[in-house]
């Protein structure tokens, strides 16, 4: 099984980070994105993410040792809901490579985003996930996420509508 390392995302990292999200699109499994979105519109959400509070990474393959390692994956921590009360909850987003996927990184991203959440703070982590993406609510699952909340038939994707499933674990008591 491959092992992986990650690092804080830089500036031009948001290209990669863009096109391993675009690919997930047509799967209607990941997003609720029906078209794939430019660099351009994912600045802002870019610039969110700060090391100290919401970092944004990401995963290379720990084997390759090349100056620039090619970027396979990446995970962030979101804002919950824009309100300071909220503050110590996060929102998990795992976006994985197509090559890449199947082969152990999500569980990596898992291990390491519990382990660090206390550390910006966040004592409580949060997966939004299709009801229909059945290898997702399995993974988090395996890591002690609940459901949380179950939202039937919110999301329309070709005239399917889908459960949106939000799971939750507390990482600090």
């Amino acid at each position: 099984m491959p092992s992986y390392v990650h690092r804080l995302a830089r500036r031009d990292d948001l290209p990669v980070i863009v096109d391993i999200y675009n690919s997930t699109i047509a799967s209607r499994e990941v997003t609720a994105d029906t078209e794939p979105v430019s660099v351009a519109s994912r600045e802002a959400w870019f610039n969110e993410h700060t090391p100290e509070r919401r970092p944004l990474w990401v995963i290379h393959d720990a084997n390759d040792v090349s100056d620039e390692p090619t970027v396979i994956g990446w995970m962030s921590y979101s804002n919950f809901y824009g309100r300071p009360a909220y503050s110590g909850t996060a929102e998990l987003s795992i976006y994985i490579d197509e090559e890449w996927r199947g082969k152990g990184m999500g569980r990596y991203c898992l291990e390491q985003a519990i382990a660090f959440a206390p550390r910006i703070k966040v004592h409580t982590l949060l997966g939004f996930i299709f009801g229909h993406n059945v290898p997702s609510l399995a993974l988090f699952r395996k890591f002690g996420f609940e459901t949380w909340a179950n939202f039937p038939r919110v999301a329309n994707l070709d005239g399917i509508e889908r459960d949106l499933i939000i799971l939750g674990k507390r990482v600090v008591d």
